[in-house]
């Protein structure tokens, strides 16, 4: 396995691992830090004029992260 690969997987995991620790902050009692279904349902309900800009981003998002990590 190439160092590249490894840095990367270390990356990725240390990014889940931050969402986790942010996560578990966010569900404490009277924090003030929002928890992941918070922020996504504030990135749903995100609209310019009558398009749902933040369903867009979503679903542009999901196709990246498809395309780029499941399509082979």
């Amino acid at each position: 396995m190439s160092a590249t690969r490894v840095a990367t997987l270390i990356a990725y995991a240390l990014a889940l691992a931050l969402i986790g620790v942010l996560e578990i902050v966010g569900r404490r009692e009277g924090s003030r830090v929002p928890t992941l279904a918070q922020i996504c349902g504030f990135v749903m309900r995100y609209r310019v004029g009558r398009i749902p800009l933040g369903r867009v981003a979503l679903l542009g998002f999901w196709w990246w992260v498809g395309f780029h990590f499941f399509a082979r």
